[in-house]
């Protein structure tokens, strides 16, 4: 994409079951629609197609607005790898690029995300203006994934997610 930016994410974090179990709640649509994007409660659809250039969607709706995510599946290596791709066409054309790896580690898991996040430009942006943006990009997106990965560490380790109230 012209007049854009991109800045990578990464986010390890450790999970006490296999790494089996960490690698399929990313393409088993029933887990999926517990922590991916949404919350099973308002969780509307979870489809998946896992193969590479499958494709995965998910729709959550909040206060009566529904907000989808999609993406493409590039690579799918079980248990180690995953990259697929990732779009919230509501908000932006942009196609961020996901890559998750998974390590047997003594005490199960290790996970290792990273996000190429492709961060559009304005018109009559400066340097400052972008560098701005990709640092609020880069750590909203940490953010949201941060809340996300404690959900998911949460249902493998318990069955269940204790959502704040």
């Amino acid at each position: 994409m012209e007049n854009a930016s991109t800045t990578t994410l990464v986010m390890k974090r450790q999970f006490e079951v296999a790494p089996e179990r960490v690698f399929d709640a990313w393409l088993n649509p029933d887990m999926m629609r517990k922590w991916l994007f949404t919350l099973e409660a308002t969780n509307k659809i979870a489809r998946n197609d896992p193969r590479v250039g499958g494709t995965w969607e998910i729709v959550d709706v909040r206060e009566g607005k529904e907000y989808r995510a999609i993406g493409e599946y590039l690579a799918i290596d079980r248990p180690r790898k995953l990259v697929l791709t990732f779009k919230m066409p509501q908000f932006s054309d942009t196609v961020d690029r996901i890559t998750v790896e998974f390590k047997a580690v003594d005490a199960g898991c290790e996970m290792t995300f990273s996000q190429e996040i492709v961060v559009p430009h304005e018109e009559d942006w400066t340097a400052e203006d972008i560098e701005k943006a990709l640092t609020e990009y880069h750590d909203q997106t940490e953010h949201g994934w941060g809340y996300m990965f404690e959900g998911l560490k949460q249902l493998l380790e318990t069955g269940k997610i204790n959502y704040p109230s």
